[in-house]
C-alpha cells in the first residue's frame, strides 16, 4: 500500500505540477518549486513531533496540497485580473497587487481550516486526531510557501530583465482561455437561483434514498469483528493472502504480517465454520500454521464517532459558522454550512448506492471533503464581500452572478490540480486508497458544485432585501 500510493503521489504530482506549468508558465514553475519547499516544511514538522503519518493523517496531507495550490492559483487569477483590465501595466506591479488582493481569501480560508483543525484535536482522539495534526501543520505550511516563498520566487523573476523583454511568459500578462470564454460570453448563471436550488434537493433526495433503501455498510472499525494471529511454517505474502481470502468468501478481511512468517487477519464476526475456513485458507499458503491468538475485537471507531468525533465535528461547523457570519455575513455562514451538509449527506449517499464500506478510510475521506467544501464557499463570498462593498445598488444576483465568473478559473484550475493527483491514486493505489480517492473525487465534485449552485443560490434566497424581479 505504501510503495502503490508513493508512486500514484509521484505521478500525481508531476501531472499537477505540469498543469500549473501549462497553465501559468514561469509562475506555475516557481510556484512548483515552492510547493516542493512545502512538503519539506511539512515532512520536517511531522518529523520533528514523531507523528506516525495514517491513512487519516494522508488525508490532512493531501487536504492541505491542495489549499496550497488553490493558494497560488487565487494569487495568479488575481494578477491576470490586474493585468487584464490595464490597472496594472506591468506583469510586476499587477503581482503585487495580486498578492494584496488574494491575501483577504487565502486568510479567511485557511482561518476556518486552522479552526476545524483545532478543534478536532482538542475534542476527539485516534484517527481524527491524527487527521487534524497533519491538516493544522499542512495549512501554515501552505501559507508560507503561498504567502512567502512563492512571493519571493515570483518577485525576484519578473524584475529580471528578460522577462521584462516578454512579458507573457510569466503567465500573468494574458487571461487564460477560461477568463476568456467567460468573458465574451458573459452567461446569467444566477438568474434562476430557486432552480438551482431544486436540482440540488433533487440530487439530496436521490441519494439520501440510497441511505434509506441500501443502507450504510459499516466497516470492521465501526463494528467490530474477529481477530486471529497465524504463526505460518514459511512467510506468507500479505497481497497473495488478501486475494486467497477473497476467493475464500472474505473480500473484507483486513491482512497485515508482521515479522517474516507472523500474519493477522482481521475480518467481521465470523462463526467457528467460517473461522476454520480463513486458517485453511492459511494453513494452503504458509504450510504448517499455528493459531497463537484468536480473539474478538470490540469497534473502535463506533464508539468514538458517537462521543468524541461527532461532537468535535459539530463544534467546528458551528465556530466556522460564526466566523464566517462575523467576517462576512449570518447568510454566507448559513449558506456554506447548508453547502457544506448538502456536500456530506450525497457524499454518504454514493457510497450507500454503490456498496462501499463506511469505515475509517471513508471517515478520512468525509473529513476532507468537508474542508474543501468550506475553503471553496469561502473564496467566492470574499469576492461577493468585495463586490458589494463597491456596488450598492446591483441586485445581490447580478453581483453573485459577477463574482461566479470571476472566480471560476481558479475554480477549474485549483480543481484540475487535485483532480489529477486523486486521479493517479484511483487508478494506481491498491484497494484501500482507491475508496479513499474515489470519495475524494466524488466530494470534489461535488464540492465545487455545491460552492456555485448550492451555496450562491442559497445566499440570494436568504437576502432580505433581495430584489424579486430584475
Amino acid at each position: 500500500a505504501i510503495e502503490a500510493a508513493a508512486w500514484a503521489a509521484v505521478i500525481g504530482t508531476a501531472l499537477t505540477a505540469l498543469f500549473i506549468i501549462a497553465v501559468y508558465r514561469l509562475m506555475g514553475l516557481l510556484a512548483t518549486a515552492a510547493l516542493a519547499c512545502y512538503g519539506l516544511l511539512s515532512y520536517a514538522a511531522l518529523a520533528a513531533l514523531g507523528a506516525t503519518l495514517t491513512l487519516p493523517g494522508l488525508a490532512g496531507f493531501v487536504m492541505a496540497i491542495g489549499m496550497a495550490v488553490d493558494a497560488n492559483v487565487l494569487v495568479f487569477e488575481r494578477a491576470r485580473e490586474e493585468h487584464a483590465t490595464r490597472s496594472r501595466p506591468s506583469p510586476r506591479s499587477a503581482l503585487t497587487a495580486g498578492f494584496r488582493a488574494a491575501l483577504s481569501a487565502i486568510a479567511d480560508s485557511n482561518i476556518t481550516t486552522l479552526i476545524a483543525a483545532a478543534l478536532l484535536f482538542t475534542f476527539s482522539s485516534g484517527p481524527v486526531r491524527g487527521f487534524s495534526v497533519t491538516l493544522g501543520i499542512g495549512v501554515l505550511a501552505s501559507m508560507i510557501s503561498a504567502l512567502l516563498i512563492t512571493r519571493v520566487f515570483a518577485e525576484y523573476a519578473v524584475g529580471r530583465p528578460a522577462v521584462l523583454r516578454r512579458p507573457r511568459i510569466t503567465g500573468v500578462a494574458n487571461t487564460g482561455w477560461v477568463r476568456s470564454r467567460l468573458q465574451r460570453r458573459d452567461p446569467f448563471l444566477m438568474r434562476h437561483p430557486r432552480r438551482w436550488l431544486a436540482a440540488s434537493a433533487a440530487v439530496l433526495v436521490l441519494a439520501a434514498s440510497g441511505i434509506v433503501i441500501r443502507g450504510l455498510d459499516f466497516g470492521i472499525e465501526f463494528t467490530g469483528g474477529r481477530l486471529i494471529e497465524y504463526s505460518a511454517g514459511t512467510p506468507v505474502d500479505p497481497d497473495r493472502a488478501r486475494a486467497a481470502l477473497a476467493d475464500a468468501g472474505f473480500p473484507r478481511a483486513v491482512v497485515q504480517s508482521s515479522g517474516d512468517t507472523a500474519l493477522t487477519v482481521r475480518a467481521e464476526h465470523l462463526t467457528n465454520a467460517e473461522e476454520a475456513g480463513v486458517t485453511e485458507t492459511i494453513r494452503s499458503l504458509g504450510g504448517e500454521t499455528k493459531k497463537i491468538r484468536d480473539e474478538l475485537i470490540g469497534p473502535s471507531l463506533g464508539d468514538e464517532l458517537r462521543r468524541h468525533a461527532l461532537i468535535a465535528l459539530c463544534l467546528a461547523l458551528g465556530a466556522q459558522l460564526l466566523y464566517l457570519a462575523v467576517r462576512f455575513r449570518w447568510m454566507f455562514g448559513t449558506a456554506a454550512v447548508g453547502a457544506l451538509a448538502h456536500d456530506v449527506v450525497i457524499l454518504i449517499g454514493v457510497f450507500a448506492w454503490l456498496g462501499k464500506p463506511i469505515d475509517g478510510v471513508f471517515l478520512a475521506a468525509l473529513l476532507t471533503v468537508i474542508g474543501y467544501s468550506v475553503n471553496d464557499s469561502v473564496v467566492l463570498f470574499d469576492r461577493v464581500r468585495e463586490l458589494l462593498a463597491r456596488d450598492h445598488i446591483t441586485p445581490l444576483s447580478r453581483v453573485t452572478n459577477q463574482a461566479i465568473l470571476q472566480t471560476l478559473p481558479r475554480t477549474v484550475n485549483t480543481g484540475m490540480g487535485a483532480a489529477l493527483i486523486l486521479t493517479a491514486l484511483t487508478v494506481l493505489a491498491d484497494d484501500t486508497l482507491t475508496d479513499f480517492a474515489l470519495a475524494l473525487l466524488i466530494g470534489l465534485a461535488v464540492g465545487t458544485y455545491s460552492s456555485v449552485f448550492t451555496a450562491a443560490p442559497l445566499t440570494i434566497e436568504l437576502h432580505p432585501r433581495r430584489r424579486r424581479k430584475e
